[in-house]
């Protein structure tokens, strides 16, 4: 069995992923700022953390399998209502706290030919309107993972997840009613909305040795978003 640390993986995407490793029978180490959902999950251990504040992560073993960066944004506002706070807010979450993540673990990681998976958006990839300060965050999330995938080949591989809409209570606010829900399933190829789980199994699946000869990737888990028009 392997051991895999999961930022952000007390919620969402990031809980679905830890919960699945965890079910595998793998050694998951959640660093998050709070674990109330993971009381009840075995191989869990967790760490506090805020990937926002000046952090030093301790408690994992010498010798680690893979990481998942979890922790995102969604700031949706026009994009002459953005303020420069919006852009350094989003940048801080989605690219430095991943920076400053994977810096801090790259030996344990070399030790344990790991296995990095970040996550994008779709409004990466496509423009979107009141996308502009994720989208550049999220840009620089995908530029990230592919220096690192190439600096440090073969040993660390990295890939990135760029999914649509999916429910979290991240996205809560804008799946808050009927209304909205079917807005933005019809908005959608596949005409649903993602699920949490269905996010956790690709990125179960990268940081997989079923994925060892795929690095440096942007896969798109986003209902057909971002290459069909139906």
């Amino acid at each position: 069995m392997k051991s895999y640390l999961i930022v952000g993986g007390s919620s969402g995407i990031g809980l679905s992923l830890s919960k699945k490793l965890a079910d595998q029978g793998h050694t998951v180490y959640v660093a998050s700022r709070t674990k109330e959902e993971l009381s009840d999950i075995s191989n869990v251990y967790h760490i506090e953390l805020d990937v926002t504040s000046d952090f030093q992560i301790s408690g994992l073993p010498g010798e680690l399998n893979g990481m998942a960066y979890c922790p995102g944004t969604i700031n949706l506002k026009p994009f002459h209502r953005l303020k420069q706070d919006d852009f350094q807010k989003d940048f801080e979450i989605n690219v430095l706290g991943a920076v400053k993540l994977t810096q801090q673990v790259l030996e344990e990681l070399k030790a344990g030919n790991g296995s990095l998976v970040f996550f994008s958006t779709v409004a990466a990839q496509v423009g979107m309107s009141f996308h502009a300060s994720v989208a550049v965050a999220k840009s620089g999330v995908e530029g990230l993972a592919k220096t690192i995938a190439a600096e440090y080949a073969p040993t660390i591989r990295a890939n990135v997840i760029s999914p649509s809409l999916t429910e979290t209570p991240m996205a809560e606010k804008m799946l808050n009613t009927e209304k909205k829900k079917e807005a933005s399933q019809e908005r959608h190829p596949l005409k649903r909305i993602g699920q949490p789980e269905e996010q956790a199994a690709m990125a179960a699946f990268l940081l997989s040795d079923d994925a060892k000869w795929i690095s440096g990737q942007v896969i798109g888990v986003d209902g057909g978003m971002a290459n069909l028009r139906t």
